[in-house]
């Protein structure tokens, strides 16, 4: 279906700065725009790379007599960061949705700046039967718990049908879906976000006996109704006129009684 995708990682450029998303848990690599072997070694004596609006150090690269010494600071990254020392590119290994956030790369004649959202794995979507005021459709309920910068969407074959969105932590979301109960088209559930995606499909089988199996027992539940509706009425028939003819013969033996 044209909605399935998948993305390792994205790159692109805003204002300067690299727009870089990536699944938690992956790998991912700051590259920079540095080709050591062309640039002066004077110019190439450091390259420092910071975190955080604080811009807080978290390597440092520098060059001696042709050697390279790198070190590493922050224990949030521990031993996960590695630097090219060809091209100053910082590599994050195993990275946590924790770590999203502005990265910047100096050295002395330029800075580079990356903006790095890291996305939890989705979970897929669960679908359940609602109740439908109609006894001709059903309705069917997609939701998904925990979830923030995703969409959750309903598509019929490839035409999306209606979504809904959220970009803070969500502790549930859900959207609806109406059908006729002999409808034959095939229905999925995709919740997404930039660089991934779930699907759960609706099975048609599936809707055709829930809904029919929905008419079924509302059309019982119904002719139910109607007959102890039915019964009590005849019953209260009964009584008043049971009542009624008792009331007559007492009003009749209360009129014979006077006379004699």
């Amino acid at each position: 279906m044209f909605h399935t995708f998948i993305f390792i990682c994205l790159w692109h450029l805003i204002d300067g700065v690299k727009i870089v998303s990536v699944m938690e848990g992956d790998s991912v690599t700051l590259h920079t725009d540095i080709i050591v072997s062309k640039v002066p070694r004077y110019y190439m004596s450091h390259i420092e790379w910071t975190f955080g609006p604080e811009q807080t150090y978290i390597a440092r690269v520098r060059w001696r007599n042709e050697e390279t010494f790198r070190y590493y600071y922050d224990d949030r990254f521990r031993d996960r960061l590695q630097v090219d020392n060809q091209t100053g590119s910082l590599t994050i290994r195993n990275i946590r949705t924790t770590e999203s956030g502005l990265y910047q790369m100096y050295c002395l004649f330029t800075t580079e700046s990356f903006n790095v959202t890291v996305y939890a794995h989705l979970p897929v979507p669960v679908i359940t039967r609602s109740e439908s005021p109609s006894v001709s459709k059903c309705v069917f309920l997609c939701s998904v718990l925990n979830v923030s910068d995703v969409i959750l969407s309903w598509y019929k074959g490839n035409s999306l049908l209606s979504s809904i969105s959220v970009s803070d932590l969500s502790i549930s979301l859900s959207l609806p879906l109406e059908v006729e109960y002999e409808d034959k088209n095939a229905y999925s559930c995709v919740l997404s976000n930039p660089i991934s995606n779930q699907t759960q499909h609706l099975d048609i089988s599936e809707v055709s006996q829930t809904c029919t199996d929905s008419v079924k027992c509302h059309s019982f539940t119904e002719a139910v109704i109607r007959l102890v509706i039915s019964a009590v009425v005849g019953m209260a028939t009964v009584i008043i006129v049971v009542y009624d003819i008792r009331s007559r013969r007492a009003e009749r033996s209360g009129e014979h009684d006077h006379t004699s």
